[in-house]
């Protein structure tokens, strides 16, 4: 038996033999002579594939991971699309004259080992990003096998059994290709808890254990990853794995148990309902919600409909996909929320200027607003699509009355475009993001002008305590359980119940089982989170009093 410590990902156990996985490596020569003109059109023309394949991932990402996931890719566009890191590239191929190929390589080199001297962790990780990039646009100007879904057929080969996947490293799209079924866990030499592809392995709910000195020859050998006190177990003897099995059944009790809860509604101890809702980021997801007994969509996440792709899906084909999830939904209310893309979503079609500070500028509802053409073929959609359930529309990021009007400016034109063309449309409640400290103070007014809020708890978070939640670096500091955030939660409830608005909370802090008693007491009406956290939530929310001030 032999053990390693390392550094856990999920709280989890998982137990399997071990298939080690090594990527082929990659040779690259250095070439003088060569024509920079030519080299650089090779090397802009990867780039530019590069892109699409990234935006491709995010797509998928979304789809399969969720927002986290998507924004990992996104955020590799953005180092893809470095100035820096591309002046470097064409500056060696104009000047030395050498093949684009060991120009990507040595540009690559040297800004991985940049990153890799850095104090901070997440900066750190961030070499891992630098090496995955570097790899992809070698593959296109190599002219081999790229990772995508359709190259891969899916998924990484990795038997039919669930296996504790192996690796010296592991790339974001490696993780990606992975079938979370067919994997039981992750055991990597290199990596970090911040890194992206940790967020993968945690969003994809695969246990991991990172800074364990791997090697080839555990490939089919026994082992155990307790993800509790991050341990690797190879060959671990009969009792310590009986031991290991059993943990795990009782955790397959524990969601058993969860199981039964479903039809039991969402009602606390003294009569109140509060709306268990799911945040999903496509049509795919609605059988999971289905599954885990959801009172509907909180939040449909539509931004992704135009992530990975060469141009803007046109209204035919949103108005197709809503009305799939408000027909899957069967009547139940499904909030979409309208296109969310900058900042960390790019979608490279749509030529947004590099900014300095992408958090606070051109994003959400400032996007739309300035792209009218482009919201209204979604507003069309949206109001043709209505007809076919339960939907309600919310707008993002917004932080004034005005910003409200405008909207329904445009939706007015929409409303009556559909009109003229004789084609069928209902209207729909309407609300809004509350992610700012602005529309946390306005919330009163506001509640005058919409049906329903939905507090994003992840921004409103980041800008209340104005600290980057992108930063792993400032990781202490943002605090979403802050005094502040929650007595700013109870304002808006607050206030947008003297108003007869409804008010739901949609960030990552509505998944949080310890504050679940709490947001009951303050009064909020739903909780839209993962599917997966539906029913544990449930239990709480049954087991709570909501107070005579609230029933």
């Amino acid at each position: 038996m032999e053990q390693y410590t390392g550094r856990s990902v999920l709280n989890k156990i998982a137990a399997g033999k071990v298939f080690f996985y090594s990527r082929k490596a990659q040779e690259v020569r250095r070439e003088e002579g060569r024509d920079p003109a030519a080299e650089l059109a090779r090397f802009c023309q990867a780039k530019e594939a590069a892109a699409g394949q990234l935006e491709e991932l995010a797509g998928k990402a979304a789809q399969e991971v969720g927002e986290s996931g998507a924004q990992i890719f996104a955020a590799h566009v953005t180092i893809l699309k470095d100035e820096d890191f591309h002046a470097c590239i064409t500056e060696m191929i104009e000047k030395e004259k050498v093949n684009a190929e060991y120009a990507v390589a040595a540009a690559g080199e040297h800004y991985a080992r940049m990153f890799v001297r850095m104090e901070d962790e997440y900066f750190r990780a961030r070499e891992a990003d630098i090496r995955d990039i570097t790899r992809r646009l070698l593959e296109n100007l190599q002219e081999e096998e790229i990772l995508t879904e359709e190259a891969a057929g899916g998924s990484l080969p990795v038997g039919e059994e669930p296996v504790i996947l192996a690796a010296k490293d592991l790339s974001p799209s490696d993780t990606l290709r992975m079938d979370p079924a067919r994997l039981a866990g992750i055991v990597t030499e290199q990596g970090s808890v911040a890194s992206h592809t940790a967020i993968l392995a945690r969003t994809m709910g695969i246990p991991a254990i990172l800074g364990v000195p791997v090697r080839a020859d555990w490939n089919g050998r026994m082992a155990v990853l307790d993800g509790e006190e991050g341990l690797v177990i190879l060959d671990p003897e009969v009792d310590l794995l009986e031991g290991y099995r059993r943990r795990q059944r009782e955790e397959s009790e524990e969601r058993a148990r969860l199981e039964k809860l479903k039809g039991a509604g969402d009602v606390t101890l003294d009569g109140k309902e509060i709306q268990l809702m799911a945040n999903i980021g496509s049509a795919r997801d609605i059988e999971e919600v289905i599954e885990q007994d959801g009172a509907g969509v909180g939040l449909f996440r539509s931004e992704y409909l135009y992530l990975g792709r060469e141009e803007s899906p046109s209204e035919e084909e949103q108005y197709l996909e809503y009305k799939s999830v408000l027909e899957k939904m069967q009547g139940k209310r499904v909030v979409i929320r309208t296109l969310d893309a900058g900042a960390d979503k790019q979608a490279a079609y749509l030529g947004m200027a590099r900014e300095e500070n992408p958090a606070l500028g051109c994003r959400g509802i400032r996007l739309c607003l300035e792209r009218r053409e482009l919201f209204r073929t979604q507003l069309r959609a949206l109001l043709r699509a209505s007809v076919w359930g339960n939907l309600e529309v919310m707008y993002p990021m917004i932080i004034s009355v005005a910003e409200v009007q405008k909207i329904q400016e445009i939706l007015k034109e929409a409303r009556e475009e559909l009109t003229k063309e004789g084609i069928p449309w209902k209207d729909f409640p309407q609300g809004v993001m509350i992610e700012t400290p602005a529309a946390v103070m306005i919330s009163r007014e506001l509640a005058a002008e919409v049906d329903f809020f939905s507090i994003g708890t992840n921004d409103l978070t980041q800008y209340t305590l104005a600290v980057d939640r992108q930063n792993g670096n400032l990781g202490a500091y943002y605090d979403p359980r802050h005094p502040a955030i929650l007595q700013m939660i109870r304002m808006v409830v607050e206030n947008g119940h003297a108003q007869g608005c409804r008010v739901g909370i949609c960030g990552d802090l509505g998944s949080d089982p310890e504050l679940t008693k709490v947001f009951v007491k303050m009064g909020v009406d739903e909780l839209s989170v993962p599917p997966a956290s539906i029913l544990p939530l449930r239990e709480v929310i049954r087991n709570s009093r909501a107070g005579a001030e609230n029933s």
